[in-house]
């Protein structure tokens, strides 16, 4: 990987990297890469009310007039249609969805930007960047935690992507992208206006949307000087997005280093560091992108993830949903393998191991609760094969609950009958070897 980066630098500084211009953006080779890509990831429809299917039969049949508005600088960019999601930290965060009009252009541009920049961003970025993901992030943190370096300092951006600076952006993409439509019409993205659910449209004078495929990139430009900076100084450190994690060897070192990159950032970038998040401590009494990481060398799962976990776990085996035990079975396997997929990373698993058992309760008392009234559950009872004077406790007047941890219903649902119909766990011997 780092041979085929040099590459690309050696090509750029030689001048046969062709420069980026609107042209280029809109070649057909890449705007079919970018609906491709935007197909793909699906999505929801923007303020249009266009869905893909319904956005490529209006992209093809106005295409001509799109292309010439985009090239004479008449094309402006809908606005983008708020959406609030919770943040695993708390709180909501608000994404603007862009039309899928507009997301293929982003996309477009996107595909055309990423490889100007990609030579120059630092080894230690990880987030939304071609080849690396959250976990490497994660092994590169573990590695400075193995050396030594068993203090973190996390750094807390408030709001980043709702504050960065437009006109300190522009100036820096400007500095490699020299087509002035393409620079304009890249600003009118980060101007493009924000509906709001009740129809009002708030402007925007700051800030990179998150929601359309451009933001990610613009985060990354933006906040590489802050990578720069952190380099020369020697640190050692992680950023994925604005998640910025530094690794020093004391708590003297650790207090030093916190209060000097804080004013840093607040004087450079102009962006806000939320002073109550940002702190520093041993790193097993931190987190980083879900996991704990040992002064040992061992990985966990993070407390908070945990507990997101199993309030998970409760929504999906509320008995209150009109779901058939089928749905209910997809619907578990593809949250907890996507789950499992990404924490099975960590190699110190006490506390995942230690869920099955009250998962699979919840698992019990959702199936108790379903089948509604004694009758109900003694048909149910004799089909999974309980039998004889076990079978009165259909009439139990006990809770759901308590009756999830009642011998007769771990008889009628073991352990090995749940694996067997698809209620997995992903960690446990059985499915791990299926």
């Amino acid at each position: 990987m780092n041979r085929a980066k040099d590459g690309e630098k050696s090509m750029r500084e030689m001048g046969k990297m062709a420069p980026v211009t609107l042209e280029s953006v809109l070649a057909k080779e890449n705007l079919n890469a970018a609906w491709r890509q935007v197909r793909d990831n699906d999505g929801a429809a923007g303020v249009d009310g266009r869905s893909i299917e319904r956005a490529q039969v209006h992209i093809r049949e106005n295409w001509t007039g799109i292309e010439a508005a985009l090239l004479c600088g008449r094309y402006q960019p809908e606005a983008v249609r708020a959406v609030e999601i919770a943040k695993s930290s708390g709180g909501v965060r608000t994404l603007g969805i862009p039309t899928v009009l507009d997301r293929v252009m982003q996309q477009a541009i996107h595909q055309q930007l990423s490889p100007v920049w990609e030579p120059d961003f630092s080894e230690h970025s990880y987030g939304f960047r071609p080849a690396r993901s959250a976990h490497d992030a994660v092994k590169a943190a573990q590695a400075f935690i193995q050396a030594g370096k068993t203090w973190v300092i996390d750094i807390d951006l408030k709001n980043f992507f709702d504050r960065v600076g437009h006109d300190r952006l522009m100036s820096q993409v400007g500095q490699k992208v020299r087509d002035k439509r393409l620079l304009r019409l890249i600003g009118d993205y980060l101007r493009a206006p924000r509906e709001l659910p009740d129809g009002r449209r708030e402007r925007r004078t700051q800030g990179t949307p998150q929601g359309g495929p451009l933001s990610p990139l613009l985060a990354n430009i933006y906040l590489d000087p802050l990578d720069k900076e952190l380099e020369k100084r020697g640190l050692s450190f992680v950023r994925y997005a604005d998640d910025i994690a530094i690794f020093v060897a004391s708590p003297r070192s650790a207090e030093r280093v916190r209060e000097s990159i804080i004013a840093w950032i607040e004087q450079h970038l102009k962006v806000e560091v939320n002073r109550a998040k940002s702190g520093s401590g041993p790193s097993d009494q931190s987190a980083l992108l879900g996991f704990r990481l040992y002064a040992d060398g061992r990985m966990g799962v993070a407390p908070k993830a945990i507990e997101r976990m199993k309030a998970k776990v409760r929504e999906l085996w509320d008995a209150r949903q009109s779901l058939t035990s089928e749905q209910l079975r997809d619907q578990w396997q593809r949250y907890i393998r996507g789950w499992w997929n990404y924490f099975k990373l960590a190699d110190w698993r006490r506390e995942v191991a230690d869920l099955s058992g009250w998962i699979r309760r919840h698992m019990r008392k959702c199936f108790w609760l379903r089948w509604h009234h004694p009758r109900g559950r003694l048909n149910a009872l004799k089909r999974l094969g309980v039998r004889g004077r076990a079978l009165g406790h259909a009439y139990s007047a006990r809770g759901a609950w308590a009756m999830a941890l009642h011998w007769t219903l771990q008889q009628a649902l073991k352990n090995a009958t749940l694996e067997r119909y698809g209620f997995i766990l992903p960690w446990t011997p059985t499915t791990a070897c299926k």
